[in-house]
């Protein structure tokens, strides 16, 4: 794909190469893509359209990754493309898509170069389980641990090696990012952060003792560790995004400042804005 830029226009070019001049004042700017697609038929049928237009690089090659799907596919695509450190483009072709971009084969070219960048930290979690001493994960939007049974879990909760919690018993509970805030922890009433708050978001879920304990807010700095403390009786399970493993008997929980997950946006839907919106809603909607 190749687009005329005119050089005044350089430093705000999200991605891109340049290379030779054409005229003075203008130069080829061209940029790769390559494309991922979920499986669903709206994703398989802009995949025909898209691939008839551009050239499929590879991943290591390209200067964006194009991800098309809902916002599971987006988090998929986010970890697997992790190691190639470029910026991500997402096509909504599932159902809200909070982390996309609308449906569209049109102008992609033209999209891309007037998107706005966000960049994120996802959370590292080194979880121990019955089997394995210690299995990493990351996460972009939350981790929960959560029952596996119709026993409730009884888990201890500490930040920063103090005890906050010595047992909770309930159905489990969350720490969100920013990134995260309006998805599963806005439903178990967590709080709203801004993405430039430095915090995250610490959330019981379904809490019967204690009863009104509402969470905590805390430094994206701060090492959270959750303990199962009757793994025996009272099994849980760790969910990170949407990757589960089962049997934990301990989490540990930390921002990792090393990576930086870089998503781009339309302007009129810049994450920044979609998280204001949902700050600013009412009850009920």
């Amino acid at each position: 794909m190749v687009k005329l830029v005119d050089t005044k226009d350089l430093k705000s070019l999200p991605i891109g190469s340049a290379s030779s001049s054409l005229a003075e004042g203008t130069i080829i700017t061209m940029i790769k893509f390559h494309f991922t697609f979920d499986k669903n038929k709206k994703s398989q049928s802009l995949k025909k359209k898209l691939l008839r237009k551009y050239i499929n690089n590879s991943a290591t090659s390209c200067d964006v990754i194009i991800v098309a799907g809902g916002d599971g596919y987006m988090l998929s695509s986010l970890k697997k493309y992790v190691k190639f450190n470029k910026p991500f483009y997402g096509i909504n072709c599932g159902t809200y898509g909070f982390l996309m971009n609308k449906y569209s084969s049109k102008n992609l070219d033209k999209k891309i170069m007037k998107t706005k960048k966000t960049t994120i930290n996802p959370l590292q979690i080194i979880s121990s389980n019955n089997r394995v001493h210690k299995i990493p994960l990351i996460a972009v939007n939350e981790v929960s641990l959560f029952r596996q049974t119709k026993q409730t879990a009884a888990l201890k909760l500490e930040i920063k090696k103090k005890t906050i919690i010595q047992k909770l018993i309930g159905d489990g509970i969350l720490v969100s990012t920013p990134a995260g805030s309006t998805a599963y922890n806005l439903s178990i009433n967590g709080p709203i952060l801004s993405l430039n708050s430095g915090k995250l978001a610490v959330t019981p879920i379904s809490p019967f003792r204690p009863r009104r304990w509402k969470g905590k807010i805390v430094s994206n700095k701060a090492i959270i560790k959750l303990t199962n403390l009757d793994p025996k009786k009272r099994p849980v399970a760790v969910v990170a995004d949407n990757v589960e493993i089962r049997n934990i008997k301990s989490l540990t929980i930390k921002t990792n400042k090393n990576i930086n997950l870089t998503l781009l946006h339309d302007p009129e839907r810049s994450l920044v804005k979609r998280i204001k919106i949902e700050q600013s809603r009412k009850s009920f909607k």
